[in-house]
């Protein structure tokens, strides 16, 4: 759990979520207010989904506290959404300068976390998965050697600290992998390529015109069986030296190509960033230590 490793898989994350939230905050900025707001007021009333999400825990962050404390100051709800927006755009460029690296991390992940909860009723599984990685990164030991922190402080965790955070990452997504492999293998409709077509021709998803996917439908039992076993043996190939390069391009393209079929963009990105960040250095590409100039093997010593 505590192999020596140097910052680049730390650069990678905090870098590559900046630009996840930036691309989140964008996306919704014409529909944020519409969306998060009180009830009488927006899509869905946030109000519900506060409601639904009190029955789990009164202790979740959300963006009724906001609301509330800014009744205190005398603003009114869209005005406190709207600074909101501002919070999460201003945090994440610091994030992306690596500037006040921590502060910048809890407040990124506190907005984002309430803008989720309370919108979780049009929200989906790439939220959770920009909350967990800005979870990791507000407890990794930050700053990075590339943000503007480390230009004045000169000094950066230990390598072996940094190999903590980084190996909880790696099995973090081994988990998520296996499991979701394993979910589609129990069924037979991954095997058969009917989740596949569907998921392809569900609106909004439905990119690609459905007579072209009509020519192809031979593909998508292969193509179906191959996600599933590409998921499951994630995490257990990803480790090993000759195969692990192959089966991390694999999974890079893989997620690629559901951004590029079904418009998933933002959830294509966040997989990517997070792969990259957990296995990219030691496998991609050679990585530094900081003592020695020394190739470092691949993470944690792999077979």
């Amino acid at each position: 759990m505590f192999f020596p490793t140097s910052d680049q898989w730390l650069s990678i994350l905090r870098i590559g979520l900046a630009i996840q939230l930036l691309l989140y905050a964008f996306s919704m900025r014409a529909d944020w207010v519409y969306l998060l707001a009180g009830t009488g007021r927006g899509l869905v009333s946030r109000d519900l989904a506060e409601a639904l999400l009190s029955l789990e825990s009164p202790m979740i962050p959300r963006l009724g506290w906001l609301v509330d404390a800014g009744k205190q100051l005398g603003l009114n709800e869209p005005t406190v959404l709207d600074l909101s927006w501002y919070g999460l755009i201003l945090a994440s460029l610091f994030l992306l300068l690596g500037l006040f690296c921590r502060p910048a991390a809890i407040a990124a992940w506190f907005l984002h976390l309430c803008s989720v909860k309370s919108g979780g009723l049009v929200s989906y599984g790439v939220d959770a998965l920009t909350t967990t990685g800005l979870f990791y990164l507000m407890f990794s030991p930050l700053p990075d050697r590339l943000s503007l922190d480390h230009s004045w402080r000169k000094k950066l965790a230990d390598s072996q600290f940094l190999g903590f955070w980084r190996r909880v990452l790696q099995l973090h997504l081994c988990l998520i992998y296996f499991f979701s492999g394993l979910t589609k293998a129990l069924g037979r409709d991954w095997w058969n390529g009917i989740n596949l077509w569907r998921s392809l021709i569900r609106p909004p998803f439905d990119i690609i015109p459905a007579e072209i996917l009509v020519r192809f439908k031979y593909v998508f039992p292969i193509a179906g069986a191959a996600v599933l076993l590409l998921e499951i043996g994630y995490a257990f190939l990803i480790w090993h030296r000759r195969i692990g390069p192959r089966w991390l391009f694999a999974i890079l393209v893989m997620h690629a190509g559901i951004g590029l079929a079904m418009g998933m963009y933002l959830f294509a990105s966040v997989m990517i960033f997070l792969n990259l960040a957990a296995f990219g250095p030691g496998i991609l590409w050679n990585e530094k230590t900081r003592a020695g100039d020394l190739d470092l093997p691949l993470s944690g010593d792999a077979v």
